[in-house]
């Protein structure tokens, strides 16, 4: 097993490495082998950028401008669009904050169950252990521990084989999912799993078949006669409102602020702010679950902010100040009364555990807090209120915005 250092080194030059090294197949080449799993380090068909580009140690922008250097929009279709699924879920969830809170609702009480229900303790152990007797699965469980990722065309059998097969809650299969991946993220992962159980298409499920199985893992399985035949869609009728997202970019002249940096966003030399007078990384991996964090998702996003520190420092000509401190309250007001700040300033805090806690610590501690927000979220957000199709459609008005065009 190839160790995820190794595939995944925290370091941004890694990044750019990967991902100048990828872009040349991103093209046609992508269109005809994205679906293939070959298995743990034979990932080569797929950029495996989501990593860093969870914690944005390389940016979304980046990645497709280097794309448009190299291809057409058209030649790279498949590609990018598949870039901007990861921004369409975060704006898709941030109009619906109460999908969100349901979700870890009901993971609150599946995890008391998991207490009290001894069959069902029993079927969640055999399917997180790779013991359920089903191959492809259990290979697949035990990558993500091992490896903290997982091909998407693999989760996407995954959750459905979870869902429709072993009949098991989807939100314990996100919950596994979220805090074993290096990409972990609240929005693709929550969304995703609601995608295959026909949760966000209404009675839209994905439904795991042993020959397509068969097909794009070269042969390696065949869960012929295993799998469920049929994919009936869960259902939710509770109440979810739509709201628009705020993005909140006031004017910092004059005012001597601080620049937050969290597992977020790891590149804030490019969110658009210049001189700030003191900058704090918060180390502690936050987490994610009432379960407990994956070792590996816990290890990278801090080893991700602290490579991310020399690099940080350059660019503002600031020191850097660290802190693993687990009340957030403590530190950020610390941090702020030592260094005579008036207001805080960080990326745009998308849905999840990392917003909640920043914002609960600035209200703790009397911190004004404003979140930057990048051009490619604005942009690609404001179109995510309904299907990815309606926000596909504008990815040719959203690169000409972002000034992202094909070059030759």
């Amino acid at each position: 097993m190839i160790e995820p250092v190794a595939l995944w080194p925290p370091e941004r030059q890694h990044a750019l490495k990967r991902l100048r090294a990828f872009v040349p197949q991103a093209g046609h080449l992508y269109a005809k082998q994205r679906y293939f799993d070959f298995g743990p380090g034979k990932h080569g068909k797929v950029s495996r950028l989501s990593p860093w580009l969870r914690h944005r140690v390389i940016t979304e922008q980046e990645v497709l401008k280097t794309t448009l250097d190299s291809h057409t929009q058209t030649e790279a279709e498949k590609f990018i669009q598949e870039v901007f699924w990861r921004g369409y879920f975060k704006g898709w969830l941030e109009h619906r904050p109460d999908v969100w809170r349901y979700y870890k609702s009901d993971l609150v009480e599946l995890t008391d169950r998991l207490e009290k229900e001894a069959g069902l303790a029993r079927q969640y152990e055999t399917a997180t252990s790779g013991e359920t007797g089903i191959a492809c699965f259990d290979a697949w469980a035990t990558e993500l521990v091992e490896t903290g990722y997982l091909h998407n065309h693999a989760r996407m059998w995954f959750a459905s084989i979870w869902i429709f097969t072993l009949k098991l809650p989807w939100q314990l299969g996100a919950d596994f999912f979220y805090r074993h991946l290096l990409d972990g993220d609240p929005a693709s992962n929550t969304c995703s799993w609601r995608w295959v159980g026909g949760l966000h298409t209404i009675g839209k499920t994905y439904l795991a078949r042993a020959d397509n199985i068969e097909k794009f893992t070269a042969g390696r399985f065949s869960p012929r006669e295993q799998l469920a035949s049929t994919a009936i869609a869960l259902e939710d009728n509770r109440p979810v409102q739509l709201l628009a997202p705020k993005f909140n970019n006031a004017e910092l002249e004059g005012r001597r602020f601080g620049l937050l940096v969290t597992e977020e966003d790891c590149h804030p030399e490019s969110l658009g702010v210049s001189n700030p007078s003191s900058i704090l990384i918060l180390l502690t991996a936050t987490p994610r679950s009432v379960l407990p964090l994956g070792k590996l998702s816990a290890e990278f996003a801090p080893s991700v902010l602290n490579a991310s520190r020399g690099r940080i420092e350059k660019h503002f000509c600031v020191e850097t100040i660290t802190t693993e401190e687990n009340d957030w309250s403590i530190a950020i007001s610390e941090w702020m009364r030592e260094n005579d700040l008036k207001v805080c300033v960080t990326s745009h805090l998308p849905l999840g555990p990392v917003a909640k806690r920043v914002k609960s610590a600035a209200r703790a501690s009397g911190v004004e807090l404003i979140e930057r927000t990048r051009a490619y979220d604005q942009l690609t957000w404001r179109h995510a209120k309904k299907g990815f199709f309606g926000l596909k459609k504008k990815i040719p008005s959203i690169l000409a915005d972002l000034n992202l065009r094909a070059h030759g």
